[in-house]
């Protein structure tokens, strides 16, 4: 496993964060990470100046969760985070990263939610707390000891916090602390007002720099698509229908996603392999080899699977993942274009993500411009312009060759020309819809993350208007939870909570929509009620699954 890993195995991680690391997949530490881990393991007080979307939430959670004893019930780690979201998203790295650490507990401490339940948590012993500063101030009030225990504070993106004005705030939440903590400050910028805090609060501490050198890529159109994270393989399938490749390299960020993308563009009869750390050299010689003489089209890849990829005729390079850093998204689309030829280059952007897209913009020094998904009717005109010109060089010399043949057929079945053409057109598709009406029922359209607020509600999309429910596949039944987009979850959560704690193949599970205020999940039928009995205490960014057979009638 240490080869797949590269570094993480020789920073001196937990094991069971080691383990975990592992289970998501991450083959790489990224430069944050790299520099970052030894520090922190080490116990220093440290800077870290590092834009979002490099890596920095493993970068502290990691070897912070490495000097926590889950033994000790009682709050140890800190993380302040300036909005809700933030907060929620680093709660849920955490919660990922200390899944092989039994009694170890997480909670998120936000505004806008119960103050009793998230006070209630932390005197319970949830040993990291991961908070937005005014929200824990309120705690404060109520009771003053809250933060008594606390061995290491790091304060995430500082810099926004500060735009906030949460430098009361903050304060405060210093006097309630142990003066003997460790401390760990990350800021994309180091303002005055940053350095006098340092100043003032770490001790001694080791500066950590990533540079983000300006870079250009003037030979490769670029573009961006705003999608939801639950969206991103039918995003890529229907940009797929019209976009005109040659060869195309698509960029993962875990193993598993280059296997579950690579699966899914296979069943659409695209040829595809995926490319990633478990890929032995010899396969990976293969595999490169198709791609250069045409056997394979697409390739589904890890950055570190990808190194040293160099094959001419791929033309179009999709980041269905957001990179860590604009380094590697140069690094990326930089695998086509080649030789004085032109490429293009996708991004596929998540809400969240917004931010990590100015950063490439910035360091890129061009703008990324954005489309839209493409239609129905663009899919339709897609797959009529492929059908065209696979049919225009056969026509020239058919008459000549199967004419008599074609009469014999007509006259054998009793049918006319258009409708033995249309026949064998159907055949030669193996059926493929070629009408509007078919391609909306085979493939509804995706609703872009960007979408006007006023589409999407018109498609159904506002709160708790009921859609018309998707036909359920034999056997399964459709469950319930109150948790939506507004709690920041995501489909991969409810997925991966549910096939943790419940023991399902993901076979087992079928689709999953996530609303706003709630969402629904397909799930087999035959032993429901045991299954939601192992999901009773189940916890998803913080709160209780508490998934229900839901009733559509």
């Amino acid at each position: 496993m240490t080869q797949e890993l590269g570094g993480f195995a020789a920073l001196g991680l937990n094991p069971n964060v080691l383990a975990a690391v592992i289970a998501t997949g991450y083959e790489e530490p990224s430069a944050i990470q790299l520099q970052s881990i030894p520090v922190i393991l080490a116990g220093h007080d440290m800077i870290g100046q590092a834009q979002t979307g490099t890596g920095k939430t493993a970068a502290f959670a990691l070897p912070i969760l490495s000097r926590i004893d889950p033994a000790k019930k009682e709050p140890q780690a800190l993380i302040l985070a300036p909005t809700r979201e933030l907060a929620l998203q680093v709660a849920t790295a955490f919660e990922t990263y200390a899944k092989q650490m039994p009694g170890l507990n997480v909670i998120a401490v936000y505004g806008g939610a119960p103050m009793g339940p998230q006070l209630k948590a932390i005197r319970q012993g949830a040993q990291v707390i991961v908070a937005t500063p005014g929200r824990l101030v309120d705690h404060l009030r109520r009771d003053e000891k809250v933060l008594s225990t606390i061995q290491h504070l790091v304060l995430d993106e500082a810099d926004e916090m500060l735009k906030l004005g949460f430098m009361d705030d903050l304060e405060v939440i210093f006097q309630a602390m142990p003066e003997s903590r460790q401390s760990v400050l990350f800021s994309a910028t180091l303002p005055h007002s940053i350095r006098t805090i340092a100043e003032k609060h770490l001790r001694d501490p080791k500066h950590v720099k990533i540079e983000t050198k300006t870079q250009t890529v003037t030979a490769i159109e670029q573009a961006h698509l705003m999608v939801h994270a639950d969206q991103k393989v039918a995003a890529v399938c229907r940009l797929l229908e019209v976009e005109d490749f040659d060869a195309l390299i698509a960029f993962v960020r875990t193993k598993q996603a280059t296997l579950d993308l690579a699966s899914a563009l296979e069943a659409k009869g695209y040829k595809v392999a995926a490319l990633n750390g478990d890929i032995a050299q010899n396969q990976r010689e293969r595999v490169i080899e198709s791609l250069k003489d045409g056997r394979l089209d697409i390739v589904v890849a890890t950055d570190v699977a990808a190194r040293g990829l160099d094959v001419p005729r791929i033309t179009h390079v999709m980041n269905v993942d957001m990179p860590y850093d604009p380094e590697s998204y140069v690094h990326r689309i930089g695998r086509t274009g080649r030789a004085g030829r032109t490429g293009r280059a996708l991004l596929l952007v998540t809400p969240r993500e917004r931010r990590m897209l100015q950063v490439i913009e910035r360091v890129t020094g061009q703008k990324v411009a954005e489309v839209r998904l493409p239609d129905n009717q663009q899919v339709l005109d897609a797959r009529i312009r492929k059908l065209t010109s696979s049919l225009a060089p056969l026509v020239a010399d058919a008459e000549a060759s199967h004419g008599d043949l074609l009469d014999r057929l007509i006259a054998d079945i009793g049918c006319s020309p258009r409708a033995l053409a249309a026949a064998l057109l159907r055949k030669a598709t193996n059926g493929q819809a070629l009408t509007l009406a078919e391609v909306e029922r085979e493939q509804p359209l995706v609703p872009s993350a960007s979408a006007p607020r006023e589409r999407r509600e018109r498609d159904g999309e506002r709160s708790g208007e009921r859609r018309a429910p998707v036909p359920l596949a034999e056997g399964r039944v459709r469950c319930r939870t109150a948790l939506g987009t507004r709690d920041g979850i995501a489909a991969k959560n409810l997925l991966g909570a549910i096939l943790n704690e419940g023991g399902l193949v993901r076979e087992a599970i079928g689709r999953i929509q996530i609303r706003e205020s709630f969402s629904l999940v397909e799930l087999p039928e035959d032993g429901l009620d045991r299954l939601l009995g192992k999901l009773k205490d189940t916890r998803v960014a913080g709160k209780q699954l508490k998934l229900r057979r839901y009733r559509e009638d």
